[in-house]
């Protein structure tokens, strides 16, 4: 009878329950460093803390040094969001986290990429829902 129980709690919380949320986009363009956007564009310098409003953007604290992958182009063409890493010694937890933040936030200190690429945005897909709670208890 318990084994029965316990087996019935198990398929019940294993059942899908995740579900998808469709996100606006920031941009209909972004700018890149190549097709991919795996090269690094600039590095930059956080003028002040963040505190990221979803899971698409990331934290970045004072003095953290951001790599930025690419900048998003609006319609009224001002880059107001960019992508990017966070790096910094004081802050390892955060290290390699990839997400967008204001491009007011940072201020740039060193261009690697001479020229770039102008290319579409794609629209992310967010998957939300108890996963989380999952890996805490399965180590997935």
């Amino acid at each position: 009878m318990i084994s029965s129980f316990v087996c019935l709690l198990l398929v019940g919380l294993l059942q899908e329950t995740i579900m998808a949320v469709q996100m606006d986009k920031l941009a209909d363009r972004k700018v890149c460093g190549d097709a991919t956007c795996s090269h690094v564009l600039s590095m930059a310098t956080a003028l002040d803390d963040f505190i990221a409003p979803d899971c698409r953007f990331i934290n970045i604290k004072k003095g953290q040094i951001v790599y930025v992958y690419s900048k998003l182009v609006p319609a009224d063409g001002t880059g107001v969001f960019w992508s990017g890493s966070v790096y910094s010694e004081r802050y390892v937890d955060q290290m390699g986290r990839t997400g967008y933040f204001p491009a007011t936030m940072v201020k740039e200190t060193q261009k690697f990429a001479d020229t770039t690429i102008r290319m579409r945005t794609t629209v992310s897909i967010f998957l939300l829902g108890i996963f989380s709670a999952y890996q805490k208890y399965f180590d997935v």
